[in-house]
């Protein structure tokens, strides 16, 4: 008897031992919920005949878990009503089908012809799969319009200044794309206010593909068609100006003002003895000005000078100056 007294306190001291060792043990937590946390950033616009909603599903839940296993989502787009009413804007509006495998961006488009001339707003909540439901997301309203022509046909034409764009006019701006070359798809160039635009940083012998958009208040028209172009430079630089001759001892001084192109080669002078026919003198002139000592005493001369780019391009001749030589 002692001997069973004696184990049963020795098994009472381990268990205790035991415990101590383990520390307390709280109380059992309860089953995560698992419902994602609301959209923030919902975007809905207006572009061609269709309204774009674009998303992004959240990683993580309320709870600061990762998401898993998304249930349907629910999109709805109706009346806003003043004042709004959220609860009346959920019964009222309409619901788009729309799902979704795992977090991340997600895009719709929606025909938008049952709300031409409407204010709707848009917003949606995301569930499990046990169908609990997130917080509505971030309200969007927009005021559909009918949809706005596509600005076609694109011109593109190369100028002097750059690549010059036109298109007909059906929009109040416009929103200028370009691919050039080495990059894979349109970017936004620029905004018009009115339906041309002038490319000037676009570079001679490389191709291009532009593209425009109109838009009207809130909405878009789809891209137009691109347009390819590979801009030649087949255009002079400017007529010298400024031309003058005037005679020194044994030499008829020759200077005009500097042209200021970017490309500018030099410049080509002319000389026409009396009434005679212009002939070039020497080889390209890298400066404005030029001593002419094959001349005769007392003899008229005529002068002309034209501009010269990399491209070869000349310009036309200047106006005439004249000189007796000495």
């Amino acid at each position: 008897m002692r001997t069973q007294t004696w184990l049963a306190a020795a098994a009472l001291a381990v268990l205790t031992g035991l415990l101590a060792g383990c520390g307390y043990v709280g109380d059992p937590l309860p089953p995560a919920l698992n419902i994602p946390k609301p959209v923030e950033d919902l975007r809905v616009v207006q572009v061609g005949d269709k309204l774009l909603v674009d998303f992004t599903i959240p990683l993580q839940t309320t709870e600061g878990l990762p998401v898993r296993d998304l249930g349907p989502i629910e999109l709805r787009i109706g009346p806003g009503g003043s004042p709004f009413d959220q609860g009346q804007w959920a019964a009222s509006a309409r619901e788009i089908p729309l799902t979704a495998a795992k977090p991340g961006t997600v895009h719709k488009e929606i025909p938008l012809a049952e709300w031409t001339g409407k204010e709707v707003v848009a917003g949606l909540r995301l569930s499990n799969d046990n169908g609990r439901k997130s917080q509505w997301s971030n309200l969007v309203a927009v005021r559909v319009q009918p949809p706005v022509p596509v600005p076609a046909p694109l011109k593109a034409e190369a100028t002097a200044a750059g690549v010059r764009l036109t298109w007909p006019a059906t929009g109040t701006n416009y929103r200028v794309f370009r691919k050039a070359p080495g990059e894979e798809n349109l970017t936004v160039l620029a905004e018009s206010p009115s339906p041309e635009y002038l490319d000037a940083t676009a570079q001679w012998d490389r191709t291009y593909e532009y593209a425009v958009q109109a838009l009207r208040d809130q909405a878009a028209s789809e891209v137009s068609p691109p347009v390819p172009i590979t801009p030649k430079d087949v255009f002079p630089p400017a007529v010298p100006t400024g031309l003058t001759a005037i005679s020194g001892v044994g030499t008829i001084e020759v200077g005009w003002e500097r042209n200021t192109e970017a490309d500018l080669r030099g410049y080509r002078l002319y000389r026409a003895p009396e009434n005679g026919d212009f002939q070039r003198l020497g080889d390209l002139l890298e400066i404005p000005a030029y001593s002419d000592k094959q001349i005769e005493t007392g003899k008229r001369y005529r002068y002309a000078v034209t501009s010269v780019d990399r491209a070869g391009n000349e310009s036309a001749r200047s106006a005439v100056a004249e000189a007796l030589a000495p």
